[in-house]
């Protein structure tokens, strides 16, 4: 099947896949070679094709079926082993492949030497495709009683979205409700209570927290409190969490205690006297006794202060409640037909495609009022340009289903899916309600279950930010309310239940509540990634998990020899893990029982206490991440870490690496390494990423007066690493900055660090010449936004930044021979007219000793700076003279210049 098709079971996909790999020449290779009997493969092949002419059907039945579910999930467990069966062999392919170019054979020696001395091996992997083609036998045999049928043809795919940028949904019908709830915060202080509690409820999708999100954001509301803080509560009304949680935003305190009192004493002070408004999300709640502690801080508050709490039941409003409980209706058909409208059609005239604007009325009715069932729907169908299409979702039998976690026009949705997005979406059922998933890491997991395909054109990187932007569009995944931050999103509930009951029996979540008894067989996936104590027992329960692909865990703190045991008799067990995270595990030492995890591609060892990485896992050569940061303990990386091959991101941030293995530069197809350390024995090492041309986003070089030769910086070519967005420059510690310090050789090492005109950002500490190059405050470096320049202590010259046109932010601390700012701060050229710092946000001067003279062009900040929105000017004692600040200046900082003067303005233009 066509990786564009519609409609296809996401089984299919991963069929198509395995087909692919099964047909590779060094596969058929392999098998020509007499490793394996061809005529048990080709048997497996042809049974499971036979199984993908009737997965269509089984997908679109299986809601309502149980016993479908039930054959689906088989199948699925037999494509599984397939799938492991494979990758194995693939995995020994590769060993002997790379032996045979350590050792210089020819792939004909080394064929001759596996059929010699693996025979073993062979019997083995006959054996287990004889299991497989019998579990598919059984399987297969069940096709007619189950009623399954082929598929008559592929629904062709729909167009896809013209941008990758997620438009926000508009929101009809909720005006009412909107002003009312406004008005009612607004006149709070007419309501006899110290505090207000709002319930908003009604059933799940119909828009209650869309509704918060509205008010909480009304400009009105932001200028009526001293606070806004907005909580997801969700099923667990965890009282010290949230309490933490509102702490830390409201006064920035965060204390490691579990002492609840401790916290709500400070959140009370914190509170006191101040008009605040806080969002309780999603509050299933009902026990009176849980309310009445969490609410004990808030009563200091100034009177007016509010609380909106999100809710499906009544009764639960009526525990928190004090005044009366909004109850959202469902949407109107006018206000319904408006949203579909604005997806369905992207706010065209439906009126210029009246047979597909009668089907959209019949679908929009059965959405019975749901915002999100006639979103989802109507996204769905702007990537169908068919009649027949529209009618085939119109007379689905998906509309007559009663599971009641599920909506019919949420199944549609995922039914009707691109096969490909089927699985990436469905994978996600391993993070648990509420999490905000990093859409980086998100991509590496896909990566690492291989969910994405491989393009002539683009990066696979590339390829899953593709998926992850097309998902966003079709509202499965969204941005999430109380943060502002792109790279992160969430799964509304519904939806995440839909993800859940697709891999029910593959995925587990150890964050919910299970029978360790009753631990499903067919796990693959499992997660524990919520911040809490170490659970033994749910860890040893899936010691029988032998099968599974991931495990990603995080924060998990307890006792240190105990994880050790644990996790050095665990590994070895789990031979088919494609991803393993132990985030935050207080392990001290990784077993070399992890060379035997021969198809691993995923290794999360973050913010662990590990001091060293066993040789064993360079022989990981599958791995295409690793991820060691803040492992402080950690001193060196392999030696052989050249090794990885397909290693493709290498995040040492925070660490404790001494210097890099000189190996390193053998890591071609490197996308990301955060740092690149130089030690007093190893500074020509620096020439080893003359190697790696296809480094992206940031990049820190740290040891930088190590370095001995200036020709070895040059061998680094940093100037053709066009896809590195920011370099940190690094040459030692303030306490060492004099200690052999030659300022001519150093400019001459920053001269070489030229980066590609593409650097976005730049910082530089503890340089020790006495100029800049040129090249820092460049025109060709057009896309400079964020320049930092630390310690430069025998720096007593700044450039022109001011040419730069969309530098945003500019930071000086440090200087310690600087004296005077002057003109050149502003053009290489000063006969240039014209604003220089066009679009500078951000200046920061801190601890300038000699400092003593500052020009500005016409006399004035907003002059020179015209966006200027934050001036920070710290500890610049002999600093003379006075500025005019405009009022539109939203945050000025300015300590220790007491022969400095300045004064706002309350013009706005100067």
């Amino acid at each position: 099947m066509d990786a564009g098709v519609v409609g296809g079971a996401f089984l299919s996909a991963t069929l198509q896949v395995l087909f692919d790999r099964m047909a590779s020449e060094e596969f058929v290779d392999f098998v020509r070679g007499k490793r394996l009997d061809h005529r048990l493969l080709e048997k497996l092949k042809r049974k499971m094709s036979s199984a993908k002419a009737v997965l269509n059907d089984a997908e679109e039945k299986q809601i309502g079926n149980s016993d479908v579910k039930k054959w689906l999930d088989d199948l699925n467990e037999a494509i599984y082993e397939a799938e492991d069966l494979v990758a194995q062999i693939n995995a020994e392919i590769l060993r002997y492949k790379l032996k045979d170019e350590s050792t210089g054979s020819s792939s004909k020696k080394v064929l001759n030497f596996i059929t010699a001395k693996f025979s073993s091996f062979n019997r083995n992997v006959e054996k287990k495709i004889a299991g497989i083609l019998e579990k598919l036998n059984d399987i297969l045999e069940q096709k007619e009683s189950l009623g399954l049928r082929e598929a008559a043809g592929c629904r062709p795919s729909g167009r896809l979205p013209a941008t990758s940028l997620v438009e926000a949904s508009g929101v009809f019908g909720r005006d009412g409700e909107k002003e009312a709830i406004v008005n009612s915060l607004l006149r709070s202080d007419d309501i006899g209570n110290n505090i207000s509690v709002i319930p908003i409820v009604g059933m799940a999708g119909i828009g209650k927290t869309t509704l918060a999100q509205l008010i909480f954001n009304d400009i009105r509301v932001k200028e009526r409190f001293d606070f806004r803080e907005w909580v997801s509560v969700s099923h667990q009304f965890d009282v010290l969490r949230m309490t933490k949680e509102i702490l830390l935003t409201i006064s920035g305190l965060a204390y490691t205690s579990e002492d609840l009192n401790l916290h709500q004493v400070k959140l009370e002070e914190a509170l006191k006297g101040k008009r605040f408004l806080i969002v309780l999300d999603d509050v299933w709640n009902d026990n009176d006794f849980l309310w009445d502690e969490f609410k004990k801080p808030f009563m200091s508050g100034a009177h007016g202060s509010s609380i909106i709490v999100t809710t499906r039941s009544n009764h639960v409003a009526s525990v928190m409640r004090n005044v009366s409980s909004y109850c959202l209706k469902t949407m109107s058909k006018e206000d319904s037909w408006e949203l579909f409208v604005k997806h369905a059609f992207n706010n065209a005239n439906p009126y210029d495609h009246p047979k597909l604007e009668e089907i959209g009325r019949q679908i929009v009715q059965k959405c019975n009022g749901l915002p999100l069932a006639v979103k989802s729907l109507g996204i769905l169908l702007s990537h169908q340009s068919k009649l027949e299409e529209w009618e085939n979702i119109l007379n689905s039998d998906m509309w007559e289903l009663e599971n009641n976690n599920i909506l019919p026009a949420l199944w549609l949705s995922y039914h009707y899916l691109p096969s490909h997005l089927k699985r990436c979406f469905a994978y996600c059922s391993i993070f648990p309600k509420e999490y905000e998933i990093n859409k980086e890491d998100l991509i590496k997991l896909w990566m690492a279950e291989d969910l994405l395909p491989h393009k002539n054109n683009k990066r696979i990187e590339e390829v899953g930010e593709e998926y992850v932007n097309n998902l966003l569009s079709r509202s499965l995944f969204q941005q999430p309310i109380s943060l502002d931050d792109s790279s992160n999103f969430t799964m509304h509930e519904l939806m995440n239940d839909l993800a859940t009951f697709i891999t029910s029996e593959f995925c587990l979540r150890l964050d919910d509540r299970f029978n360790a008894n009753k631990l499903p067989s067919k796990i693959r996936h499992a997660s524990h990634v919520k911040a809490c104590a170490y659970d033994l027992e749910k860890h040893n329960a899936l010691l029988r998990s032998l099968h599974l692909r991931t495990f990603l865990s995080s924060q998990h703190f307890g006792n240190i020899q105990l994880q050790n045991l644990v996790v050095a008799n665990w590994l070895p067990t789990l031979t088919c893990l494609r991803a393993l995270s132990l985030s935050g595990y207080s392990i001290t030492e990784l077993p070399a029982s992890i060379g035997k995890l021969k198809l691993l591609r995923y290794l999360d060892l973050s913010n662990t206490k590990i001091k060293e990485l066993p040789t064993a896992i360079c022989t990981l050569y599958n791995l295409h991440t690793l991820l060691l940061k803040e492992c402080e303990d950690l001193k060196l990386l392999p030696t052989d870490i050249g090794k990885l091959i397909n290693l493709r991101h290498l995040d040492i941030t925070f660490t404790g690496i001494e210097e890099m293995p000189s190996e390193i530069g053998n890591l071609k197809d490197l996308q990301t390494l955060t740092d690149f350390v130089l030690s007093k024995d190893s500074g020509s090492t620096i020439k080893s990423l003359g190697g790696l041309q296809q480094l992206h986003g940031s990049l820190r070089i740290a040891g930088l007066k190590n370095v001995v030769d200036v020709e070895d910086v040059l061998a680094a070519n940093l100037k053709i690493k066009k896809y590195l967005t920011e370099l940190r420059l690094l040459w030692g510690y303030d306490d060492d900055a004099d200690i052999d310090c030659n300022p001519q050789k150093d400019t001459e090492i920053l001269s070489g660090l030229r980066p590609h005109g593409n650097i976005k950002a730049l910082q530089i500490t503890y340089y020790r010449g006495e100029r800049f190059p040129e090249w820092v405050a460049d025109l060709s470096f057009y896309n400079i936004e964020k320049i930092q320049l630390y310690g430069c202590k025998k720096c007593h010259h700044l450039l022109p930044f001011g040419q730069l046109p969309f530098l945003k932010q500019l930071e000086i601390m440090g200087f310690d021979e600087l004296v005077r700012v002057g003109d050149e701060f502003y053009y290489s050229d000063c006969s240039v007219t014209g604003e220089p710092f066009k679009c500078l946000e951000l200046l920061s001067f801190r601890y300038l000793p000699e400092w003593q003279e500052w020009s500005f062009i016409r006399g004035h900040v907003r002059g020179t700076f015209p966006q200027l929105k934050e001036l920070v000017l710290v500890d610049c004692p002999k600093l003379t003279g006075r500025i005019s600040l405009p009022s539109t200046m939203e945050s000025v900082h300015i300590s220790g210049c007491d022969k400095f003067e300045y004064f706002r303005n309350i013009r706005a233009d100067i």
